[in-house]
């Protein structure tokens, strides 16, 4: 995954397992804070990263979502149930997973075989 869709997940992702009305992400591996804006829900995503100038939205049910970045012109699959997510990034054909624990969210890339922190 780009270092920018990874952060986009992890916002995701870190929103709808803490519930926590987060605009903004600090990514540890590049030292700093990504931004976004838009809505989050277990149904629907539409946000816009503000570092990256694009959008990444999509719709599902049940957690499960399927999501576009128009950034990168291309899918992601994501998961989320309770504190646990994974899915799959169709631009680099690479799974990922993780966990939140509170603000903390770890994402574990394995196309790169690295964890990653975010914090939101």
């Amino acid at each position: 995954m780009t270092p920018h869709v990874r952060a986009a997940v992890a916002f995701v992702a870190g929103r709808l397992a803490s519930g926590r009305r987060s605009t903004s992400v600090f990514d540890y591996s590049r030292g700093q804070y990504v931004q976004f804006g838009g809505s989050v829900s277990q149904t629907s995503v539409n946000v816009f990263d503000y570092d990256r100038g694009a959008h990444f939205s999509g719709s599902g049910s049940g957690g499960r979502l399927s999501l576009f970045h128009y950034g990168d012109s291309h899918h992601v699959s994501l998961n989320v149930k309770g504190r646990q997510f994974d899915g799959f990034d169709y631009g680099t054909s690479s799974h990922f997973s993780g966990s939140v624990n509170g603000g903390s969210v770890n994402l574990y890339d394995y196309g790169e075989s690295q964890h990653f922190q975010y914090s939101l």
